[in-house]
């Protein structure tokens, strides 16, 4: 379960307003064939994704189409018992409705799995009875695998469902500094973009927006540029309108957080932060590897990492803030 958990955390964000979802299939022989994740909203779940790799694998000749509805039904049509008694650890209960892509549970029973391991059950009305579904056709079901990192990996998707999602964003120099025109590589910066690409608001400070002049759009990754909070003591209207991200065609400009809003990522330094910390849900920290003769940050913070990874010679972690007595 450890590497579906993972996976999934690679795609963590992009996924909204799915939750973030990874797979790992082994074959009767308990190899592992294939460990996949759902990679954003309307491509194809996890499941679908790791089972196709996993025929991928074991036949390299299958033309695969990438549309989920048309890879389901291709999948049972010429899945010629690959994958019977295989077992599938799933960081989610499989769905088991039709919505923009097709019911993950329904393809492992008929592909004839022997057992799926889960480490949260979906408690939707709408996805939720995959297990029910599977223990009716004869596939084994365990539950709770991991269920503590398995619900870590659910928050946001939790949050952002019942209410607010609030993710801070930040990128800082080996040591510690966020100064600087362009901290983060290209790569972190795409990734940035991408997770710009599907959030409901984008919230910066004010001086950020005078000093930085930023445009605080997707383009790295082709993606719409987000709506914008400019959280300031000063009205709109004292800011100069040739900042660039004044000028994003189609771009909504708030002074305070729209309550319908449900996934927000802030982006700032040091005061921001220190302003924000107790608010955030979650943090997304780049790192590079220079050392610059910018100040660092001066914060007495402790987080909990959640999960770390490489983007080229920058590193990412995800974290939350750590418990302390003074916030319980």
């Amino acid at each position: 379960m450890n590497l579906a958990l993972a996976e999934a955390w690679k795609y963590q964000f992009l996924t909204y307003p799915n939750p973030a979802v990874g797979c790992v299939i082994l074959d009767k022989n308990e190899k592992i064939l294939s460990i996949k994740a759902h990679e954003c909203s309307g491509a194809a779940h996890a499941e679908l994704n790791a089972i196709k790799q996993a025929l991928s694998t074991l036949r390299p000749e299958f033309d695969f189409p990438s549309e989920p509805n048309a890879l389901h039904a291709f999948i049972l049509k010429n899945h010629q018992n690959l994958l019977q008694d295989a077992q599938a650890f799933v960081s989610l209960e499989p769905c088991n409705h039709q919505g923009k892509t097709p019911p993950c549970a329904r393809l492992f029973a008929a592909l004839g799995f022997k057992k799926i391991h889960i480490s949260v059950r979906d408690e939707s009305v709408l996805a939720g009875g995959g297990a029910e579904f599977l223990k009716r056709g004869g596939v084994a079901v365990e539950w709770d695998i991991l269920k503590a990192e398995g619900e870590r990996l659910l928050k946001p998707f939790l949050k952002w469902q019942k209410g607010q999602f609030k993710l801070f964003k930040l990128a800082l120099s080996l040591n510690g500094s966020a100064l600087g025109k362009i901290v983060s590589n290209e790569r972190s910066r795409t990734y940035a973009h991408k997770i710009r690409s599907k959030i409901d608001l984008l919230v910066v400070g004010g001086d950020t927006m005078r000093k930085d002049r930023p445009l605080l759009d997707s383009r790295l990754c082709g993606g719409r540029a987000p709506n914008l909070c400019i959280l300031s003591r000063q009205s709109l209207e004292n800011f100069d309108p040739s900042i660039p991200a004044f000028g994003v065609k189609g771009r909504e400009i708030h002074t305070k957080i729209p309550q319908e809003a449900r996934f927000l990522m802030y982006e700032g330094g040091e005061n921001f932060l220190r302003l924000l910390k107790d608010e955030m849900d979650m943090f997304l920290i780049f790192q590079n590897s220079r050392l610059v003769e910018e100040k660092s940050l001066n914060l007495n913070l402790e987080f909990t990492p959640l999960f770390r990874g490489e983007l080229g010679d920058d590193s990412y972690g995800i974290y939350e803030l750590s418990p302390s007595p003074s916030r319980g």
